[in-house]
């Protein structure tokens, strides 16, 4: 191997995922490595695709939304792929404010329930 380069199972490795995982990103055209016969290699273009994928992996955004946003970057450069970028974190924190509002009611809901249960119980 070379510096510059991770085999399919180093980059599973070095990112933590699963070798289906990858295989998947692939699959779908999030990541595009080099073949050499039937061997992988992952420049440093697919490692900072890779890092950029978990990212909004973790953040709640979509495989596909993640794809389009970095198809902007191909098509489109930097400036446009940010302002995207603007976009879509703004609709994404919108969203996980909704679901933090939900998760605060049942969390209520629930320990209210609980405490009752307890009481009941003596």
């Amino acid at each position: 191997m070379t510096q510059d380069r991770l085999t399919f199972k180093e980059m599973c490795a070095a990112f933590d995922v699963t070798p289906r995982t990858l295989r998947y990103y692939e699959y779908i055209e999030l990541l595009q490595p080099d073949r050499e016969g039937r061997a992988r290699f992952y420049g440093a273009r697919e490692r900072a695709r890779m890092k950029l994928i978990l990212r909004g992996r973790k953040f709640g955004f979509q495989l596909e939304d993640i794809r389009q946003w970095l198809l902007i970057y191909e098509n489109e450069g930097t400036q446009a792929q940010m302002q995207a970028w603007v976009t879509m974190a703004d609709k994404q924190l919108d969203e996980l404010a909704d679901q933090r509002v939900q998760l605060d009611e049942a969390l209520n809901e629930l320990q209210t329930l609980r405490n009752n249960v307890a009481k009941e119980l003596g």
